[in-house]
């Protein structure tokens, strides 16, 4: 497997230290070990890249920053190819490293599916901000898990809302139809859940089109989409299976302004290479969209880019999915600055403690305007019970050259939302014989 090493440790070695020296020096340098899962390679790589641009000049910034309180991050890349064998070999190659990583991406839904089931004898927190599994929301039964700013119900929730409100009204959606074309694999099957009890609640006909990996091949899926007439389809894709779906249905004449992706397909990869043809096409966001003004990007452009040491291309720089990979790296960052509140400002934090860090994130908005992201972030809140910390969305819509927000704020419905949520979390702690959490585990 390849990996691609960014260490950015002191380098000691050079002066012909012992390995007691070294360790002495490394100790010393206080820095902050996190393994970075990526797949710049295969038929997700379009999508992959910029995310881990995103990501790698986060923790860039966060170094030329200073550190977090003085303690600076090492970082090590390893290639996955969004294979979720490949992702856990990734993780067993690098968690051990330079003293055991903080915390983890997995960056697929395959790959967290997996790693749920490592991460508490490891006792490394998972970060899968807008992916992952729905119901590790609840904390009290997924200890390890966190799916940050959305899970895939808050999204399927989020665009339903968007749908009813369209329409006039969520009781306007009675008779009629709507259609999931969806990636067939854990990832796709997310929504299925949550857009099966909201059809139950208002009476709209449910049609499940599962579309085979990678997606190049779909005119069997918009053949069935032809013949049925559905009133709105859902896409639940990514990669090269986001334009190939906006490619059909332009070839089929279905209306672009009656799709509404995920956000995961949502981005500028999905819609350029249509063009004109994606006019009118909608996407539910993770809060942000592209946002080029936004300060953090200002910030990432002239201390990083504007010095020759920025990652990937300047002109991606505030697009949608390196935005992604920012916002993922930094709310992982500030769980290790909430670490840092209760375990020791300056010190290097465990897998452990940064997992109760994330557990109990207070991003207030002033918070967030002060790390530069006014206008890109709205308050994220954790808890013991609550691993998601917020539950916003807007939609934001491709108008032949760029997206565009064309909604405001929608809040996910709770009352549909946790129930699903607890229910879902019971019976896969009941197959698993876990106790859920208690008050006082939840203190600790």
């Amino acid at each position: 497997m390849k990996v691609r090493n960014l260490l950015l440790a002191a380098a000691v070695l050079a002066t012909g230290a012992s390995s007691v020296v070294t360790t002495s020096a490394w100790a010393q340098a206080k820095e902050q070990y996190l393994p970075v899962l990526s797949y710049r390679t295969g038929p997700y790589a379009p999508n992959g890249t910029p995310t881990a641009n995103g990501i790698v000049d986060y923790y860039k910034l966060v170094n030329a920053r200073g550190g977090i309180n003085g303690v600076k991050l090492i970082f090590e890349e390893c290639e996955t190819g969004y294979d979720t064998a490949r992702s856990v070999e990734c993780y067993e190659r690098l968690k051990g490293k330079n003293g055991g990583a903080a915390l983890i991406h997995p960056w697929s839904t395959g790959a967290t599916f997996a790693l749920t089931e490592k991460a508490p004898t490891d006792k490394i927190p998972l970060i899968t901000t807008g992916y992952g599994r729905s119901e590790s929301a609840d904390g009290t039964v997924f200890k390890w898990n966190f799916p940050l700013l959305g899970t895939y119900w808050v999204a399927a929730d989020a665009i339903i809302q968007a749908i009813g409100k369209k329409e006039g009204g969520l009781d306007k959606l009675k008779g009629k139809k709507i259609a999931l074309v969806y990636h067939d694999s854990p990832f796709g099957k997310e929504p299925i859940p949550l857009l099966q009890e909201r059809s139950k609640m208002h009476g709209f006909e449910l049609q499940l089109l599962p579309v085979t990996a990678p997606g190049v091949e779909q005119k069997a899926t918009w053949l069935q989409i032809r013949q049925a007439k559905p009133d709105y389809t859902l896409l639940w894709g990514w990669g090269v299976m986001n334009s190939t779906a906006l490619k059909e249905a332009q070839a089929t004449g279905y209306p672009r302004e009656k799709m509404y992706g995920v956000w995961w397909s949502g981005a500028e990869p999905d819609v350029k290479d249509v063009g004109q043809g994606a006019k009118g096409y909608n996407a539910v966001t993770l809060q942000h969209g592209a946002d080029k003004n936004a300060p953090i990007v200002k910030e990432i452009l002239a201390k990083l880019h504007d010095k020759g040491q920025g990652t990937g291309p300047r002109d991606e720089v505030g697009e949608v999915l390196y935005l992604r990979g920012v916002v993922s790296a930094a709310v992982g960052i500030e769980g290790i600055r909430a670490a840092q509140e209760r375990y020791g400002k300056g010190k290097v934090m465990t897998g452990e403690q940064v997992r109760w860090g994330l557990e109990n994130l207070n991003l207030t908005q002033a918070k967030l305007d002060a790390l530069g992201f006014k206008g890109v972030l709205r308050p994220i809140s954790t808890s013991c019970a609550d691993h998601v910390g917020a539950g916003a969305a807007r939609i934001h819509t491709w108008n032949g050259s760029k997206w565009e927000f064309t909604t405001d704020w929608l809040e996910a419905d709770q009352q549909i939302i946790k129930p699903l949520v607890k229910a879902t979390a019971s019976k896969y702690a009941a197959e698993k014989k876990l106790t859920p959490r208690t008050p006082a585990d939840c203190q600790s």
